[in-house]
């Protein structure tokens, strides 16, 4: 079948990062993010946005003190989801530390975004739903189609840039954002895009997302203690912790980061993908369809097991999630799991869902460039199903070269990013 690509066969092109922005409930800038993640600071806490007193689990990772009028005006601000206004923030300041903000793409037509987010305008289209229902069919917004529609963010960041190439949105619940980034990497390795931006957001801190949530008892109900509550592999853990914002990476073909001097904070080396094809939230035990997409991460990679220094975990510290995925390190890793480093980020953010991935890429790629590695904090008693080196509470150092991003996500879908730190 013949290619739409201009500069030939590009299959073996190596994939390169050069800019990274992020939005999290510790930050809203990645060297805030990251020192924060180092000094172990926790961004769980009581809810504020909404008075959740009465819920079964009322705290959570929420994004406080954004401001979106720094990108948006505060008609436009009032007009747009805050998934996208965490996407648009993200996107910019990834654009910026890429420096394609002074130098842009020469073809706008091989510069592409791919935004993704897990559940999209939560919050507007709780609101329109109560008005429909409240005050009929003329109190909905206008805007509501747009401001909900989780592609928007994708298309809303193209209009501003005026990228013209590839652009699309993912929806995988937790696995959106590697799943962007895998699907970016491609658009770059076919030779279809020389830079794409890719990742994910959410705003999942809302009324009815917590009630679902914790009405299918799938949260922490640790409300006397909410920074103690995410406390991935220890035994004492019982549900993971919402979290909201997201992240957004700059991808590039090696060939344009060079040409026109651009700093390469990363390689994504490469991706591996699979289904557990067995619940709609529970995990396989076993482990197994886990270790597959990470045993093909690292094939598409050229890497060994004993390449790997640092993984990334989804470890969302649920009982069943962290044993599954450390029951998967083991298939894959053996007796070299005693040498891995596998520091769980949601100790500190709680979970991103759609947005995760895109913030522990981010984290890992810092930790690789570095030489510091963040802790897991809240590891009190590690349970023996865990045996893994999780870095507990205080901050190590690090010499690893390569790093796995694991994320996995209701449905069964499973996803590994495999990177090695800049240049």
């Amino acid at each position: 079948m013949a290619s739409n690509a201009t500069s030939g066969s590009s299959s073996n092109r190596d994939v390169v990062v050069t800019g990274m922005g992020v939005v999290t409930p510790i930050g809203h800038d990645v060297e805030t993010y990251f020192a924060n993640l180092v000094a172990g600071k926790s961004g769980i806490a009581p809810i504020e946005r909404f008075d959740a007193s009465s819920y079964a689990t009322n705290f959570a990772g929420e994004v406080r003190g954004f401001d979106p009028t720094l990108h948006f005006d505060p008609k436009e601000a009032q007009r747009t989801s805050r998934y996208i206004q965490y996407l648009m923030h993200a996107s910019i300041d990834a654009v910026k530390q890429a420096g394609l903000d002074q130098t842009p793409p020469s073809d706008l037509y091989r510069a592409g975004v791919i935004l993704g987010s897990g559940m999209g305008g939560m919050e507007v289209f709780t609101d329109n739903a109560v008005a429909l229902g409240t005050k009929g069919h003329k109190r909905v917004s206008p805007f509501f189609v747009p401001m909900s529609i989780t592609n928007m963010g994708s298309g809303m960041v193209s209009i501003r840039l005026g990228w013209r190439g590839p652009n699309w949105a993912v929806t995988s619940a937790c696995t959106t954002a590697n799943h962007a980034l895998a699907t970016a990497a491609d658009q770059i390795r076919l030779g279809r895009a020389d830079v794409m931006l890719a990742g994910g957001a959410e705003e999942s801190v809302c009324a009815v997302s917590l009630a679902g949530f914790s009405n299918m008892k799938a949260l922490s109900r640790r409300n006397d203690d909410p920074t103690k509550a995410s406390r991935p592999f220890d035994v004492n853990r019982d549900g993971f912790v919402l979290g909201e914002g997201g992240g957004v990476l700059v991808l590039e073909s090696r060939e344009h980061a060079e040409a026109r001097g651009a700093k390469i904070l990363a390689v994504l080396r490469g991706y591996g993908m699979s289904s557990d094809a067995y619940h709609m939230s529970a995990p396989l035990e076993t482990g197994e369809a886990v270790a597959y997409a990470m045993k093909s991460a690292l094939a598409d990679a050229g890497l060994q097991p004993t390449d790997i220094g640092i993984v990334n975990p989804h470890a969302t510290s649920t009982p069943l999630g962290d044993a599954a995925e450390c029951k998967a390190l083991g298939l894959v890793f053996g007796e070299h799991l005693a040498k891995l480093k596998v520091t769980a980020t949601k100790s500190m953010t709680g979970h991103l869902l759609g947005g995760t991935s895109a913030t522990e890429a981010v984290a890992l790629i810092k930790c690789l460039n570095t030489g510091t590695l963040h802790p897991t904090i809240n590891v009190v008693d590690q349970d023996p199903e865990c045996p893994v080196d999780c870095v507990p509470n205080v901050a190590q150092t690090t010499t690893a070269r390569f790093g796995i991003n694991n994320s996995f996500g209701f449905g069964g879908h499973n996803s590994c990013v495999v990177f090695e730190r800049g240049e």
